[in-house]
């Protein structure tokens, strides 16, 4: 949550962006020429962009709910290969031990995922991390960037263990166009803020930041990935594939902090710079989550023909609706679908590791410091 204590900036520069102020930014990138005589930095020079103070002083922290997220994230460390696959390399060798449904819908959504996790990591890697502007919510950015890479590391995995076609799978956001539509939508909200000439600090560029910054936290990794793990724990939770449920239960506790702290961030812009937030961005923001459920709509209705046990498009649909209008209410914005409750209640104890000690009746293992839990 954020830390409303912490913030506390002059109430008549909070609402413009630092080159509007008498003092020009400091470096971004935090490679340029040191300033010998510069001062020590304060808690109040500090934002999330256009920052005034120097970005390689992680102390004094000011966002201390971004420092809490990287310890968060160090804490849940884990390593897929650590993971067992030996049931589910059996089970999908089985010629009765998934339907064709079954299989279409998990190599889809593996050949999401696959991608998927890159174009996050591209996105904090060569456009995100440039542009904000604070030591400790770059620390957090490090270590998601870290994150995606074992994600990816996950499906590299996957396929190896079960022996798929790896051109398939990882083209298949280039080959399956309901696949293609999504990374396609969300690749034009990121490709203007990676050209190297781009600089924020203008009402234009900084909106268009944010717009990235709801693109991939708030749909790509808050709305997307949650049918992908809706439908992989489903089959888990009906002891089927019980290794990459496993796997994904831990992404799942991953992205949720990513999440998180995306969130955490696009209202910290909104409130040090409210000039952004107009109506007629918020309408824009609104039309994004909007569409982008309907691409997941028609993702799960390709990915999910006929359905099965427990799952089809219909009900991730709804639950996608759902999800979208509790991306709104994070964002400070009015739902854009009517209210629907919650089809998959069981998502929000498929979080909660210590809880779920035989989630999937196999072996789980939970990090913490680094310490591995081992099945009871």
């Amino acid at each position: 949550m954020l830390d409303w204590s912490d913030t506390k900036p002059d109430a008549a520069k909070a609402s413009l962006p630092a080159i509007l102020t008498n003092t020009a930014p400091a470096d971004a990138t935090g490679l340029g020429e040191i300033d010998r005589k510069g001062g020590r930095v304060s808690v109040d020079e500090k934002r999330m962009i256009n920052c005034r103070a120097d970005v390689n002083q992680l102390l004094p922290l000011k966002y201390k709910w971004a420092w809490e997220k990287y310890l968060a994230g160090c804490n849940n460390h884990w390593m897929p290969t650590e993971v067992s696959m030996q049931a589910d390399i059996a089970l999908w060798k089985s010629k009765d031990g998934l339907t064709e449904d079954e299989r279409r819908m998990l190599k889809r959504n593996l050949g999401f995922f696959a991608a998927s996790e890159s174009l996050v990591a591209n996105n904090i890697v060569l456009a995100i991390y440039r542009h904000l502007t604070n030591p400790e919510c770059r620390q957090y950015l490090l270590r998601q960037a870290f994150e995606e890479a074992i994600h990816t590391h996950t499906f590299q995995y996957i396929v190896e263990s079960l022996g798929l076609d790896e051109g398939e799978l990882f083209n298949m956001y280039r080959e399956v166009p309901s696949i293609t539509d999504k990374a396609a939508w969300a690749l034009k909200h990121t490709q203007s803020i990676e050209d190297p000439d781009f600089r924020t600090g203008t009402p234009e560029n900084d909106q268009a930041l944010l717009r990235d910054l709801i693109t991939f936290y708030a749909i790509f990794e808050g709305m997307w990935f949650y049918t992908g793990f809706a439908q992989i724990l489903s089959l888990g939770r009906r002891n089927k594939m019980v290794g990459i449920a496993e796997q994904y239960q831990y992404i799942l506790r991953d992205e949720s902090i990513h999440l998180n702290f995306g969130i955490d961030v696009i209202n910290q812009i909104k409130i040090e710079n409210p000039h952004l937030w107009t109506r007629a961005f918020q309408d824009e923001v609104r039309g994004m989550i909007r569409d982008a459920a309907e691409l997941e709509a028609a993702y799960g209705r390709d990915t999910m023909p006929r359905g099965f046990l427990g799952l089809n498009a219909v009900l991730c649909e709804q639950y996608m609706h759902f999800i979208a209008n509790r991306r709104c209410a994070q964002l400070g914005l009015t739902p854009v679908f009517a209210e629907t409750e919650n089809p998959f209640p069981w998502m929000s104890e498929a979080m909660d590791l210590k809880k779920e000690k035989n989630f999937f009746e196999t072996r789980v293992i939970e990090y913490q410091n680094g310490g591995a839990l081992s099945w009871e």
